[in-house]
């Protein structure tokens, strides 16, 4: 039984189908005072975390959303608003080299698991600016010096643990008006009309044409569903 940390978009779909099995088994198992795995190291883990569970799987869904699966099994529950399990089973570095190991010659996630840190970095800008300007000018910088075979496994926990903090409205219009220029001559759209699109609707149109591009830059962004959680309802 596993609940990842990293963002599910490295999770090849044998691994998010699973991890949302799992995840409602522990939802079952808490709700339900089950105690079949209720001493397991990862129900320990989020007990009473009942509203990160519930991020966790939102987080799995738009991720499986993005590549063509419907989630019809939402998690209700609320404990402790805004707060995380402080604990981990593995560090997020270690999580990535388990899933080396786990997908040599298989399948591999939307996002090629990162090898130094300038791959992890650009997996993870768009969802860092959406949330934190200074900190995406600061971590852009850091790893612009850092050399191939430097260890990320600190930028690989920064980066985890700040994509679980809210952005702001307009932090994550900042954000995806930076993606939409990747795809915006995909199909011809006036910009005045783009100015008006919701973030949902300017979410959705980056979505279908950064796959229908297949553009790698945002193809292999954390950003391209993990913002959609975030997001007011339309």
């Amino acid at each position: 039984m596993r609940i990842w940390d990293i963002n599910p978009g490295y999770l090849n779909r044998q691994s998010l189908l699973g991890e949302h099995r799992e995840l409602h088994g522990i939802v079952s198992i808490i709700v339900n005072k089950k105690k079949g795995y209720s001493h397991h190291p990862e129900t320990v883990r989020w007990f009473g975390y009942g509203w990160a569970l519930r991020q966790r799987h939102r987080l799995l869904a738009a991720e499986m959303s993005l590549r063509g699966f419907n989630d019809k099994s939402p998690v209700f529950t609320r404990t402790k608003k805004g707060v995380w399990p402080e604990t981990y089973i593995d560090e997020p570095f270690q999580q990535f080299k388990i899933l080396e190991s786990k997908y040599q010659n298989k399948e591999q996630g939307r996002i090629l698991l990162p090898k130094t840190a300038q791959q992890l970095w650009r997996h993870h800008k768009y969802s860092v600016l959406a949330r934190d300007v200074k900190t995406y000018k600061t971590l852009g910088r850091d790893v612009s010096v850092m050399k191939p075979h430097h260890d990320f496994s600190e930028l690989a926990k920064i980066v985890t643990e700040l994509l679980r903090t809210p952005p702001s409205i307009g932090g994550m219009r900042n954000a995806l008006q930076h993606m939409w220029g990747y795809v915006s001559d995909f199909h011809y759209t006036l910009k005045g009309e783009v100015e008006l699109w919701s973030l949902s609707r300017l979410m959705e149109e980056i979505q279908l044409r950064s796959l229908a591009s297949k553009d790698p830059y945002l193809t292999s962004s954390t950003a391209l569903s993990e913002l959609k959680v975030w997001m007011p309802n339309p």
